[in-house]
């Protein structure tokens, strides 16, 4: 999974050919901290179809802002630089998530 900053946001999510799961999570964040070992093994099953990435956003809350991230965990699908679907807080489970990643590949 690549870790991403404000820095890299936009090439590797915004201007990224193909299809990009972001996952947006917190330093605080037990629920994240809990769906991160299913989405690194979501990344092992399906990363040669979806890009997997990840942002923390306790050091990039404007980025997080302009991305409607409101709330923590977020899932997000993005094609063609647009976010297309998002899983949100008790939403996110692993078999949601899951679901979710199978539309797309």
């Amino acid at each position: 999974m690549l870790l991403l900053d404000k820095e890299i946001f936009e090439a590797e999510v915004l201007k990224a050919e193909g299809t990009v799961l972001v996952d947006y999570f917190g330093d605080g964040c037990e629920p994240c901290k809990a769906l991160l070992p299913h989405i690194e093994g979501f990344s092992e099953k399906y990363g040669d179809k979806i890009k997997f990435t990840k942002l923390n956003t306790t050091g990039a809350r404007r980025l997080a802002i302009s991305q409607k991230i409101l709330g923590l965990p977020v899932i997000a699908i993005y094609k063609g630089g647009e976010k297309v679907e998002e899983l949100v807080k008790d939403d996110a489970t692993p078999e949601t998530i899951e679901a979710m990643i199978q539309k797309y590949i």
